[in-house]
């Protein structure tokens, strides 16, 4: 042998238990087989690395040799030690080329093919061949440039998707190099969802990603890939393959809390299929579960979990038959049993109890401390908003009606929709254009309201300084028609000469509710999850704990569920990313008032004079600032800082949510002009009673967040307003409880079908490990019995595990919801540390708007007043309802929520076991008048749910289902789940397993 290998790995280092010498070894007359580890010695020594390598010496068939470093790089391949067998990966540095020609000449058994490990490196051919295979990926495109910011003319970028070769990759999508060792992975957003970047790299201390809110054109410096961006709840799964027999995942909430999960059958092959394509006997690959699928992306060479026992005994054992069958088969027959002390012992997560009792403070009476929590379901109203307004005006300028056609395909009857920042820039542009100065005298009397509005529309497009966080829509609809010639072919051709603007703009999440929703997430987190510890958070780190979040298309909605979930989970980082990854859309369930507009109409009444005068009195102050501050020769075109008395404007702050007070006074007086405009009809004498919450809305809002201005009236008119609409917005939703009945069950019958489903999926999946668990321990006992009397031994009683497989198969059929599709994550029992790994609760949390708030509390408040549930007590005690009859206000963030607790001391069959609790806050309901904090931070407080039942009386599962299906959607009329059969039952199964191995 040469001099490098009598020297061993030559500054290779020395792991414990492994020894750096080669060379066909030979020990009591077995001959070993030796085992070259041809890696860089920092994967070398790494921890997994050392662990399984350990082990495999230990096992006794086998002698380990590292190479090392100056060996690798420096030495001849003549040189290098012989072994029997070879692991060899490339790595930053690595030599491949010549690790090759060293296998070509030893011709080792390799575990990890070399030739197509230069596959890795490069993505496309990565995504390629998994094509070639048909295993799924997401859906993809890729730009390919010879040399940094080449152009190419086949990639079209818009503001909400990039367009390569003809196929429209929309945004969310991620953004990765080319190079299978550039990490740097970008994540683009789309407007709708405020826009920006997330940067996503290699984990330095507890981070790995960092947004960035103004960043939103992807790179140019090189060839990369662009791929769907797949929901998958904001979790990562990594699958680790140990040979193609098998594969062991992980999934990850965060950077550094990862903990093992169940894969499917169909992931099982999949990882099969991985391994097998690539030649890479041990590797490592990202998989998406989205939407009740599963895709395959970024294969990577020579992967091993980290600080897992229990994974290092399985690995190196599948590498110990891998080595032996492929060199020595005839000691396969005579492997001894495994002589390894369990090294099982890291159970420093045992030292974090995750008890989820309920505390006896809030317990009732009759189930004490055998209850536990088995489901919190929530639905919730979004957070403080801007006030919501619109403006419509006729337009017959050409160059309004040229921009509508560039917009709508140049159709001249279709109607063009103005939305993203791009379009709104050419509308403000043209705006600019057509907008007289204020001083001028040169347009004719009859256009001065036509002026007035067009300078509306500009201030609200210039609102903010830029097109981010603020919503702002604009419909241009063509009114009428004449047919032209068309210049240069003599053809006739349609082109609009009048057209109607409809500019939307307003009620978007201000900065003060996004802090209420993340501060309402926190508490709900503490005060709906009673226990010991962390916890919620335990449970959800441990995937134990299912939650899906749902909102409706609204973005003000969107942005509270995705604060709510900072708070409720913890987490860090800006609302876009948690919003895309966490907070799933259902506009049927969650929007939409068509279903009962013309039974709301019959609800309302006639308003009084008194809200026409104070809001006359405050459109009069008003004017007279506005006069004011365009008589100031100095002001610029537009400073919305003058405007506001201030200094600067925080433009992180409007990126983050509006500001308080960032509204200039031009549009200020705009709003409330328009309210006196449509409050009353001087042509019809009369009064509209719906812009009676408009005007309580407003006057509201400058109370909380302009009361630096210190308008005059506007206490008087907000006492006034109130009033007014405590008799008015209850009585849109039904003037009786009957009333409200119909008008709830058209608005939230889906939403309240839905919620049924979540309790009784719940129940049934509870139910199915209980039995499991029962069956069990019967089963330990009969066993424990046949031992102590040997005649019952011949298997006639007690037979261990037959009782338990009726209720195994129906676990196996449990589905995880009916409705949608899910994504499973279930804890892998074999691998985690921890005390309980059948303990489960599922939450779903519903953000909506005030109407689905209204219609859900009437239906669950009158409820037994239906002609077919005469008799039947309600849901909620006499107090409750005496309670409920005082608030007249469901403000934002109201919210109700039931929370399902299992009574583990009563039988499985006994109603009893499933008990429900009813709770109720509206908000943050109080007065601005009163309320100190709106001088500080501009936020209203959100009040504590409360319990709306008697102590000591329970409600049932049954009992709540018989009071509500009339006003329900059945579920056999919801859309069946298209969630593959495979990915239901897994908790059930990993349950099993876990009993099975007691």
């Amino acid at each position: 042998m040469g001099s490098a290998e009598r020297e061993g790995a030559g500054g290779g280092g020395e792991a414990e238990g492994v020894r750096e010498n080669g060379g066909m070894k030979q020990q009591e007359g077995i001959r070993k087989l030796v085992v070259g580890v041809c890696v860089m010695e920092k994967k070398a020594l790494s921890g997994p690395m050392t662990q399984i390598l350990n082990r495999l010496q230990q096992f006794g068939e086998f002698e380990i040799v590292l190479f090392g470093d100056r060996v690798i790089l420096s030495d001849p391949i003549e040189t290098w030690p012989i072994c029997d067998c070879l692991i060899a990966f490339s790595s930053s540095g690595y030599p491949l080329a010549k690790v090759e020609a060293y296998a070509d000449l030893r011709k080792p058994y390799l575990v990890n093919e070399l030739k197509t490990q230069r596959i890795l490196q490069d993505r496309r051919k990565v995504y390629s061949l998994l094509e070639e295979c048909g295993i799924p990926v997401p859906p993809y495109a890729t730009v390919n440039r010879e040399f940094p910011y080449q152009d190419v003319d086949y990639l079209v970028e818009e503001e909400d998707y990039v367009e390569i070769c003809g196929k429209r990759i929309m945004k969310p999508f991620v953004e990765k190099p080319v190079d299978g060792d550039d990490h740097n992975v970008m994540i683009y957003y789309p407007s709708s969802a405020g826009g920006g970047r997330k940067d996503l790299f290699r984990k330095v201390g507890n981070r790995s990603s960092e947004f960035h809110p103004e960043l939103r054109r992807v790179r140019r410096e090189g060839s990369y890939i662009y791929e769907e961006f797949m929901p998958t709840g904001g979790t990562d799964v990594k699958v680790y393959t140990v040979g193609p027999e098998y594969a062991h995942a992980e999934a990850r909430k965060s950077p550094v809390v990862r903990y093992p999960v169940l894969l499917t059958p169909v992931e099982k092959q999949m990882a099969r299929e991985v391994c097998m394509a690539f030649g890479q006997a041990v590797c490592g690959f990202d998989l998406l579960r989205s939407e009740g699928r599963s895709y395959v992306c970024d294969v990577n060479g020579w992967s091993f979990v980290k600080n897992s026992y229990k994974y290092y005994d399985d690995a190196a054992s599948v590498l110990q038959l891998m080595l032996l069958k492929a060199k020595a088969p005839h000691l396969i027959s005579v492997l001894p049993a495994p002589s390894l002390l369990s090294q099982s012992r890291d159970l420093e997560h045992e030292k974090v109890k995750d008890v989820m009792k309920l505390a006896p403070t809030t317990s009732n009476g009759t189930f004490g401390q055998s209850e536990e929590l088995r489901c919190v379901i929530a639905v919730l109203r979004h957070g403080d908003r801007t006030p919501k307004a619109k403006l419509k005006m006729k337009v017959t300028q050409d160059k309004l009606l040229n921009l509508m056609m560039k917009y709508n395909g140049g159709r001249p009857r279709a109607e063009a929709k103005l939305k993203s920042a791009v379009q709104l820039q050419d509308l403000l542009d043209v705006t600019r254009q057509l907008t007289p100065d204020r001083r001028s005298t040169e347009f004719e009397v009859e256009d001065c309201e036509n002026a007035e509005k067009l300078r509306h529309v500009k201030a609200v497009l210039e609102e903010g300084g830029h097109f981010s966080g603020i919503y702002r829509k604009v419909q241009l609809k063509p009114q009428s028609w004449v047919k032209v010639i068309k210049e240069g072919e003599g053809t006739e051709e349609e082109r609009p000469t009048e057209a109607l603007m409809l500019l939307k703009y307003g009620g978007v999440l201000t900065h003060a509710g996004r802090k209420q929703a993340e501060e309402l997430g926190r508490s709900f987190r503490n005060y709906m999850y009673p226990g010991e510890g962390p916890g919620l958070l335990r449970l959800h780190s441990t995937y134990r704990h299912d939650l899906k979040i749902y909102s409706s298309d609204e973005g003000r909605v969107q942005m509270s569920a995705a604060a709510f979930a900072k708070g409720l989970l913890d987490l860090e980082g800006e609302l876009t990313p948690i919003m895309v990854s966490l907070v799933g859309k259902d506009s049927s369930m969650l929007d939409g008032l068509d279903t009962a507009s013309q039974e709301m109409d019959q609800a309302k009444v006639n308003l009084t004079r008194k809200v026409m005068e104070q809001v006359t009195k405050l459109c009069e102050v008003e004017e007279e600032r506005l006069a004011f501050s365009t008589s100031n020769k100095g002001l610029p075109q537009y400073d919305q800082a003058y405007a506001l008395g201030k200094s600067t404007i925080d433009m992180q702050r409007i990126a983050a949510g509006l500001p308080c007070g960032s509204e200039s006074f031009l549009l200020m007086s705009a709003r409330w002009k328009k309210l006196e405009h449509d409050i009353y009809s001087e042509r019809r004498n009369r009064y509209d009673i719906s812009k009676v919450p408009d005007i309580y809305d407003s006057a509201k809002y400058d109370l909380l967040h302009n009361a630096h201005l210190k308008i005059k009236g506007l206490d008087e008119l907000y006492k006034v307003a109130k009033v007014l609409a405590d008799g008015v917005i209850p009585n849109e939703y039904g003037i009786n409880p009957k009333h409200k009945l119909i008008i709830g069950a058209k608005i939230a019958h889906r939403l309240m079908g839905k919620i049924l489903i979540d309790l009784r999926n719940t129940k049934e999946e509870t139910l199915s490990v209980a039995e499991l668990k029962k069956n069990d321990e019967e089963n330990d006992d009969a066993a424990a019995a046949m031992l102590r009397s040997p005649k019952k031994l011949d298997g006639s009683k007690g037979s261990p595990r037959v009782g338990s497989r009726r209720q195994q198969s129906a676990a196996e059929n449990v589905n995880d919801d009916d409705t949608e599709k899910e994504t499973q994550y279930r804890l892998d029992p074999k691998y985690a540390n921890v005390r309980t790994p059948e303990r489960h609760v599922r939450t779903r949390l519903y953000f909506t708007s005030e109407s689905h708030i209204h219609s859900l509390i009437n239906i669950l408040w009158y409820c037994h007043l239906d002609d077919s549930l005469k008799g039947e007590p309600g849901l909620v005690s006499n107090e409750g309802l005496q309670r409920i009859s005082e608030i007249k206000e469901l403000d934002y963030l109201t919210h109700i929520v039931l929370r399902m607790f299992e009574n583990t001391a009563v039988p499985l069959e006994d109603p009893k076991r499933f008990r429900i609790e009813l709770m109720f806050s509206n908000g943050a309901a109080l007065s601005p008048l009163e309320a100190t904090p709106r001088n500080q931070d501009h936020t209203l407080p959100v009040l504590l749910a409360v319990t709306l039942q008697e102590d000591g009386r329970y409600l049932t599962l049954d009992q709540l289902e018989k009071l509500v299906r009339p006003f329900a959607m059945r579920a056999e009329d919801f859309p069946p789940s298209t969630t593959p059969h495979e990915l239901s039952g897994l908790f059930m199964k990993g349950v099993r397993w876990w009993h099975r191995r007691r």
